[in-house]
């Protein structure tokens, strides 16, 4: 998705910014989020991102932490994401959608005054993502397909197969990514990926772990 406002290098963006902690989520470049926000530190952090540069970052708690704790640890590598739609419910909730801008590893996070964590984030290992479709020449595509194909065989998943077939190698990946129903930890390798090929190879091996294992797939997936 194009947004207002395209940043070409981490220059152009914060080293400083507010954390959204949520685990199974996954944000890529370029890829839409869509979020349900309620909590009121979570609200005051939406409200801050308006009023400057409407950017928030996506991060995974550590899987081996409580899950139900305030303040759990954080992985190092997370996405910068704009918000780029936004809608308030009536009853104290903001409906939002997160367009990936880059990943980012956390530099450090900082004691702050507000009721939301923010970090030091460094950009520099994800220089390739501030260019659409780096790579993605390189992606096996039809072994990517054959594995989507098998997987939705074994669930009755219901696909949109033009689309799928019209989209681009980055688009397909990075789409099936993050609508995928894998777990934390394979999330996050997901988003660790070095490049689209790297990305696509590690969706395939995911893939191939759950059919063998011929795990429960959800009824829909479009």
């Amino acid at each position: 998705m194009s947004i207002n406002k395209p940043y070409r290098s981490a220059d152009e963006l914060p080293d400083i910014i507010p954390v959204f902690p949520l685990a199974g989520a996954l944000l890529l470049p370029r890829g839409q989020l869509p979020l349900n926000i309620f909590e009121p530190r979570y609200m005051a952090m939406i409200d801050d991102a308006l009023k400057s540069h409407r950017l928030i970052g996506m991060i995974q708690p550590l899987t081996s932490e409580n899950a139900a704790a305030r303040h759990p640890g954080l992985e190092r590598v997370g996405c910068l994401g704009r918000i780029t739609q936004i809608g308030e419910t009536g009853d104290n909730r903001y409906m939002l959608s997160l367009t990936g801008v880059a990943r980012f590893r956390v530099a450090e996070e900082l004691t702050v005054m507000t009721p939301y964590r923010q970090v030091r984030a460094s950009y520099a290992d994800f220089a390739t993502d501030f260019v659409p479709r780096t790579g993605e020449k390189e992606v096996d595509r039809d072994a990517g397909l054959d594995a989507l194909r098998r997987f939705a065989e074994s669930g009755g998943l219901k696909i949109d197969w033009d689309g799928v077939n019209q989209a681009p190698n980055e688009a397909l990946v990075n789409a099936l990514a993050m609508m995928s129903p894998f777990g934390a930890r394979e999330k996050q390798a997901l988003l660790e990926a070095p490049d689209i090929k790297s990305r696509a190879e590690v969706l395939i091996a995911a893939t191939e772990m759950e059919l063998a294992r011929g795990a429960n797939a959800p009824s829909s997936l479009q």
